[in-house]
């Protein structure tokens, strides 16, 4: 009955989304409609859309997977690095980038490039749409892949099916209402996504005993709560993940090197002509003589 229930609620979100989608299929006028909304959408469903679109699937089954397996160390530094990119992105090329494409009309990036820099042969638009297809259409494929993936795991649908009708309600509301009708759903999206998060957190830390007994049993394993360290589930001991070396010193050029497979081993490097990052010794059971 709860599979029912579920599978219900799917059906009818996806149904809401495609008559967004043709609801505005009819305000788009021209290409400008279709593609940007008229330039006339706000900076809040923007944003929303953006971090929605960004932030898809990897961010609820890929992260959460990554950081139950190896704790904080590798989510935490992708979490920073992301919202660091993002801020800057915002601050230095976004309202530059909105303006300067309004003045010259150009509607994509590659448009906005060629026209920007006077390309009147077209090889900056060529160059665009091969890194647009090298890189978004495994990127989007990874997005129908998860919605395969899902409905198999939640409901045991087939893979392919699943993943096939999946796409067809995501490429139906995009082609029959453009932008608008994208960065709409996105909107709604991002919301349950937002709630859902904070919701199966509570959730979790309730079904594992409480806030107590989820930090206790974090600090029982080796590397789990530290930003310098990754917890080796294979193995049940702590991978350095910032352990760094002026290898060799001469060359004046900084080189990664790893932790043994426990961080409590010896580390046979000659001490003498390494350099370490001192926040990173305390991780890997290493100290300077």
């Amino acid at each position: 009955m709860t599979n029912i229930c579920i599978l219900a609620t799917i059906i009818i979100y996806l149904v809401a989304m495609l008559l967004v989608g043709f609801a505005y299929s009819k305000s788009n006028n021209d290409s400008t409609d279709f593609y940007l909304g008229g330039r006339k959408m706000g900076p809040l469903v923007t944003a929303m859309s953006a971090e929605a679109s960004d932030m898809s699937s990897w961010l609820l089954m890929g992260m959460p997977g990554l950081a139950y397996l190896t704790g904080i160390a590798s989510p935490g530094w992708t979490a920073i690095g992301l919202a660091l990119g993002t801020w800057l992105n915002w601050l230095i090329v976004a309202r530059r980038l909105r303006r300067y494409s309004a003045n010259l009309e150009a509607i994509t990036v590659p448009q906005f490039l060629s026209l920007r820099f006077h390309d009147q042969r077209n090889l900056l638009n060529a160059l665009g749409a091969v890194i647009i297809i090298v890189f978004f259409v495994p990127y989007t494929a990874s997005g129908f892949a998860a919605c395969g993936k899902l409905f198999h795991s939640l409901f045991g649908v087939d893979y392919m099916a699943a993943m096939v009708v999946s796409a067809c309600v995501i490429v139906g509301y995009t082609i029959t209402g453009g932008f608008r009708a994208v960065t709409t759903t996105d909107l709604i999206q991002s919301i349950v996504m937002s709630l859902a998060l904070v919701a199966v957190l509570v959730y979790g830390i309730g079904a594992a005993g409480g806030w107590d007994a989820v930090v206790a049993n974090a600090k029982s394993l080796p590397g789990y709560l530290t930003m310098m360290a990754s917890h080796n589930a294979a193995e049940g001991t702590a991978t350095c993940t910032a352990c760094w070396t002026l290898s060799p010193p001469w060359r004046g050029a900084w080189a990664t090197s790893e932790c043994p497979t426990s961080c409590s081993a010896s580390w046979p490097l000659r001490m003498k002509r390494s350099w370490y990052s001192a926040a990173a010794l305390p991780a890997c059971g290493s100290s300077l003589p």
